[in-house]
Order: C-alpha cells, then structure tokens, then sequence
C-alpha cells in the first residue's frame, strides 16, 4: 500500500488551526484576551515584520494555548472547534488539496498527522476525506480539558505515528509521499521515498540542503499569490 503523509498547519491550512481556535476562545469570551496580549503578541509582530523566527512564534503561541485553554469544558470546546472548521476550514492551500485529490484517485492513503489538537485534526480529516489522522492529544477529565498533552508536533512523534500507520496498513515508504513545511516534518520527509516540502521554513530547508539524500530526493514547492512553483534544494537562501 501507498500512503500520502500530510502535515496540516502551513501545508494543507494557510495558517495554524490552533492559532485559529485560541483566537476564537478569545472572541467567545472564554479566555481572557491578556494570555494572549502578554505571552504571544510580541513573537507574532516581530514574525509577522519578518524580524522573527516564524518556529519560535510557534512554540510560544503553543505554550501559552496549552497552559490557556486547561479546564475549558469538552461543550465548549466542541462549540469553538465546530466555529473553526465552518469558518476556515475551505482556507487551505491549492497544491495541497489538489495532492490531496491525485492520492484519493490513485488509491493512496491519505493521513493527516499534524501537532494541532486532535480535535480539530479530526475534523479537518472528515472534512477533507482524510483515510486516518493523528494529532496532539489533548485530554480530558471529568468532562473538561485536564492539561495533559500527548504531542504531534515533534519530529520523533511524528515518525513513532508514521511506523504504527505502516503497521497498521502495511505501507510500503518507499513508494510513498510525505508533506512538510517546518523542521516538525523533517522525519516525514526523510522516512519516505518522495519527500516534498511546501513552503518550508529556513530551518528545514537548511536541513534538507545539508543531508546529501534527502536533498536529492526532496521536491520543494512554493504556493504565493496567484502561482506554483517547483525549485530544487539547491536554491540559494538570501
């Protein structure tokens, strides 16, 4: 069996769909504006400036969503994370979804793993017709968000998902694709035989340039405005 491996934030969504769920507990009122204010704003404006590390912002906005959102009710959350998908869901990436539709039509199996929340990754799955799907596990207690996380976001997490879906449907890496965008993916791109990085941030892309066989075997695309483009990693960084 083939499969097609996707990342979703910044691969297949234009954005991060946990950035677009904490904002929306914002707007709901059910969490204070200043978790956000104090903790993230300042790493999205130097990101958003392009004077800051784009994985950074990440990281930071991620921290401070975990330690936000504990003890949100499951109705709640489930409440947001409908809002979300219904919002957002379509703002997704024209190579990526279009990859997405050429696997389904080769009988590939498409698999979402992503580090957003489970659910939310769940539902951008049925949404997308996703075969299977992986995401951070953000669990719950007694009806509410404990605050106990099983990450995605990680590179090692990501390959220890990759091995139990071939377990699971015996597929065969070396015939299958994978889809990345930051240094998360790195293990992704590296397990499979047709590795392609969207848009990749600078620290995968540097890692990809500096590995002799994923560099050889990496499609590098580029989605902005209007077009397409496929380069190779020899492209010089500026």
């Amino acid at each position: 069996m083939k499969a097609a491996f996707f990342d979703i934030d910044g691969t297949i969504y234009r954005n991060s769909l946990l950035t677009e769920h904490f904002k929306k507990l914002i707007k709901y009122e059910l969490l204070d504006i200043r978790e956000y204010e104090l903790k993230v704003k300042d790493a999205f404006k130097k990101w958003d400036e392009r004077v800051g590390d784009y994985d950074k912002y990440l990281e930071e906005i991620t921290t401070t969503y975990v330690d936000a959102i504990k003890g949100l009710s499951l109705q709640y959350n489930d409440f947001i994370s409908d809002q979300v998908l219904e919002l957002k869901g379509n703002r997704v990436y024209k190579f990526t979804r279009d990859m997405i539709k050429w696997h389904k039509e080769q009988g590939h199996k498409v698999i979402f793993i992503s580090g957003s929340p489970d659910f939310l990754v769940s539902r951008m799955a049925k949404k997308w017709g996703a075969d299977d799907y992986c995401g951070s596990i953000y669990h719950f207690e007694d009806g509410k968000l404990s605050g106990d996380i099983s990450p995605m976001w990680d590179s090692k997490n990501k390959m220890i998902a990759i091995n139990n879906f071939c377990e699971k449907y015996d597929i065969d890496l070396a015939e299958s694709y994978a889809y990345g965008d930051t240094n998360g993916d790195y293990s992704m791109l590296n397990l499979v035989g047709h590795p392609r990085a969207i848009n990749p941030s600078r620290e995968l892309l540097l890692k990809i340039k500096t590995e002799e066989n994923l560099k050889n075997k990496t499609e590098i695309f580029v989605e902005r405005k209007d077009v397409i483009y496929k380069v190779s990693a020899d492209v010089e960084i500026l």
